[in-house]
C-alpha cells in the first residue's frame, strides 16, 4: 500500500475543491471524483469529465452527521437509526432535500443522496474541506465514481489516472479500496425503507436495524447513481454463464479469444482463454471485481465470460454489478 497523503496534501486538495476544482479521492467503496457540492459550476465539471447525463444525481459525501441538516430537509428516525449503525460506511441514504441544495446534485429531484464514507483519507479531506471562508460555507463533496460514465468503477488511484488523466486537478492515493463495489442505497424519503441499489450492506442487515421490511423499488422511486440497466461495463462485451453451464459455453466459443472470470482455477486443456481466478467469498470477490474486469478488458479479447456467482443475499451487490455490466451483450 502506498504512503497515505500527508496533511499538507490533504489541505491542498481541500483548497482545490473550495476553488471549484476536481479532486479524485479514495473511499472504502470506490474512488470518487469530487467537487464542492454547493457550487454548480464545479459540479458541472464532474459531469463534463465523466460524460455523465445532466439528470443523473450524484451522492454528496459528508465528514460528520452534524452536517446532515444542511442537505436534508427532513431526517426521519429511520435515517438516524441507519446512520448510527452504518456510518461512517458504505451506505447512502436518500432523503428529502433541504432548501438551497442545487438541482445539479439532485438531478432536479426533490431528494438527495448522502453518506459518510469510512476511508481515513476521505474523512480527512471532508473535514479539511468543511468550514467557512470568504463568507461562504463549505460542507459536502459531490463525488460519483471517478471514471467515464457507465464504465468500470476505479478501485485504485492508477485506475483514475488512466481513465480521466488531466481532467482531474488532483488525485489522492489511498491504496486499493477495501469494499470494491459502490455503496448500498436506501430511500427513506417516502415514509418507508426502499432498497434502490444493493451493496456490501445487505437488505437483511438494514431490516434488522429498522425492525421493518425493506421494500424493493417501484416506478415512483427516485433516480439514483448506478441504477441504469447498463453500467459498470468493460469495453469488451461481457456475458454471464451459470457455473454448471460454463464448460459447455467455453466449448461453443472454441477458436475465439476469450477471457473468463470464475471462482476456482482454470481447467486443463483450454486454448486461447485468459482465465482470471476470482475469490470464493463474496466480500473478497467484490473487493477484487473491478480490478479483475479492468485486467481482462485490457487483454483485447473478443468476449469476457463471467461465471455467475451464487444467488445468496451476501452476493446481491456483486450480482447486480455483473448483471449491469453484461446488459449490452
Amino acid at each position: 500500500m502506498p504512503a497515505l497523503p500527508t496533511p499538507a496534501e490533504i489541505r491542498r486538495a481541500a483548497a482545490i475543491l473550495r476553488a471549484g476544482g476536481l479532486v479524485a479521492f479514495p473511499t472504502e467503496t470506490v474512488y470518487g471524483l469530487g467537487a464542492d457540492a454547493s457550487n454548480p459550476a464545479a459540479v458541472a465539471k464532474i459531469f463534463a469529465a465523466k460524460g455523465r447525463p445532466q439528470d443523473h444525481p450524484v451522492i454528496v459525501h459528508l465528514g460528520s452527521i452534524e452536517l446532515l441538516p444542511l442537505w436534508a430537509g427532513d431526517i426521519p428516525a429511520a435515517a438516524r437509526q441507519l446512520a448510527a449503525a452504518f456510518w461512517p460506511g458504505p451506505l447512502t441514504l436518500i432523503l428529502e432535500r433541504a432548501t438551497g441544495v442545487p438541482d445539479c446534485v439532485t438531478g432536479g429531484q426533490d431528494t438527495v443522496g448522502l453518506r459518510i464514507p469510512s476511508h481515513p483519507v476521505a474523512l480527512q479531506l471532508l473535514q479539511a474541506f468543511a468550514g467557512e471562508e470568504g463568507g461562504r460555507r463549505y460542507s459536502g463533496i459531490a463525488a460519483p465514481s471517478a471514471n467515464k460514465f457507465g464504465r468500470i468503477s476505479p478501485t485504485t488511484a492508477a485506475h483514475v489516472r488512466a481513465e480521466l488523466g488531466a481532467a482531474v486537478d488532483a488525485v489522492l492515493d489511498g491504496g486499493a479500496c477495501a469494499v470494491g463495489i459502490e455503496s448500498t442505497i436506501v430511500d427513506l424519503s417516502r415514509g418507508r425503507a426502499v432498497l434502490l441499489r444493493p451493496g456490501q450492506i445487505t437488505r437483511a442487515q438494514i431490516a434488522a436495524v429498522l425492525g421493518t421490511e425493506v421494500e424493493l423499488p417501484d416506478a415512483a422511486a427516485p433516480r439514483v447513481s448506478g441504477a441504469l440497466d447498463s453500467h459498470y461495463a468493460p469495453r469488451t462485451p461481457l456475458e454471464l454463464a451459470a457455473a454448471a453451464e460454463l464448460p459447455a459455453r467455453l466449448a461453443m466459443l472454441r477458436g475465439k479469444k476469450i477471457a473468463v472470470l470464475a471462482r476456482g482455477a482454470a481447467p486443463s486443456g483450454l486454448k486461447d482463454v485468459s482465465w482470471q481466478a476470482a475469490p470464493e467469498a463474496a466480500a473478497d470477490y467484490a473487493r477484487e471485481l473491478y480490478a479483475s474486469l479492468r485486467r481482462l478488458d485490457d487483454l483485447g479479447c473478443e468476449l469476457i465470460v463471467a461465471e455467475a456467482p451464487p444467488a445468496a443475499p451476501e452476493w446481491q451487490g456483486v450480482n447486480d454489478r455483473l448483471k449491469r455490466a453484461a446488459s449490452n451483450y
